[in-house]
Order: structure tokens, then C-alpha cells, then sequence
């Protein structure tokens, strides 16, 4: 078994939604902290738990920003954190794996499975550590996690999508014996 901690300035979790039914809105969380322990001989032993800072929201627009962390939509000063914890890890093929587990947003908790692709062999950085790297996605509902607030287009349809694509890049490396 070996025990990693996410490297915060090397991880970032990006989400993309529709914008007015014509076009994708991007975004990303930084400031990732949490722990990862894996073993690839006894998968079931392998668990992930994050935490991200919902206040690190960025779209790169300002006036967007400041409405994702209101109470239309995050509420970061109700529920300043988003979890995640898994349940299960299941190899699908070689260095890939489906990671299901227990996302928490507004207080809300719900499974999703993350499909987790790249993960790289180990290697030592300059300082000696051990790292490793993986990327994830996943898309879910923002409704299922009491993320509403919408409007309604004079054209038909909705400003804002209900589906949100996840990817999370992550770079961890092995806690301190």
C-alpha cells in the first residue's frame, strides 16, 4: 500500500457547462487537499478522499464568479468545502480504473464514479519524493445537488445546462514515512 498526499499546487479540478444552449462555460477549482492510498495487488484496500475550497471557483469573469458563490449556486459561505471519499476502485483495463465514491456539494451527498485514465508510474522529484499523476472525469447533475437556479431563454431552453463535465488532474505525492 502506498499513501500519497495531493500535491494542492499541482492539482485542479475543471468543470465545463452549457452556456445558453450554444456554447461551453469552463472553470476550475484550485487548492486540492487530500489523501490517496493505493494498491494496485488489492484494489479494495485502495481509497481517496478530497477536499476543495468551493471559495476557489474561477471562470476567469469576475461578475460569474462572484454569482457561482452565492447562494444561487455554491453558497460558499453555508458550505465552504466540496467532498469527495470512495467506496470502491475497479481496474478496467491497464493503468485505468473506475473510482466510485461520495461527492458532497451545498451538503448535498451523492455517488458518482470517476473514470480514472493516465495514471503514471512512480517517479522521484529533485527533493527525493515520490510522485505520481492521474486524471479523471466524470459528468453529473448539477440539479442532483440542489444546484437550481436557472433562467429561461425568451428563445426557448436555459441559460444555464444541467449537465457539468468533470476533470480532475492530479499530482500527488507519497506522505512521509
Amino acid at each position: 500500500m502506498a499513501t500519497y498526499q495531493i500535491d494542492p499546487q499541482h492539482t485542479a479540478a475543471h468543470f465545463k457547462v452549457r452556456h445558453m444552449m450554444i456554447s461551453d462555460v469552463k472553470g476550475e477549482f484550485n487548492g486540492i487537499t487530500g489523501l490517496i492510498e493505493f494498491d494496485p495487488a488489492n484494489l479494495a484496500a485502495s481509497h481517496a478522499e478530497a477536499t476543495i475550497n468551493a471559495a476557489t471557483v474561477s471562470t476567469r469573469e469576475p461578475q460569474r464568479d462572484k454569482h457561482l458563490k452565492s447562494a444561487d449556486f455554491l453558497d460558499v459561505r453555508r458550505y465552504p468545502v466540496i467532498t469527495f471519499r470512495s467506496t470502491k476502485v475497479v481496474s478496467t483495463g491497464d493503468g485505468s480504473y473506475e473510482l466510485t465514491g461520495e461527492l458532497t456539494i451545498r451538503g448535498v451527498t451523492r455517488e458518482v464514479m470517476l473514470q480514472v485514465e493516465s495514471l503514471t508510474p512512480e517517479i522521484k522529484d529533485p527533493d527525493g519524493r515520490l510522485r505520481r499523476g492521474a486524471s479523471a472525469s466524470a459528468r453529473m447533475e448539477r440539479k442532483d445537488f440542489g444546484l437550481t437556479w436557472n433562467a429561461v431563454l425568451e428563445s426557448g431552453g436555459f441559460l444555464v445546462g444541467d449537465d457539468v463535465d468533470i476533470t480532475i488532474d492530479v499530482e500527488m505525492v507519497r506522505k512521509p514515512k
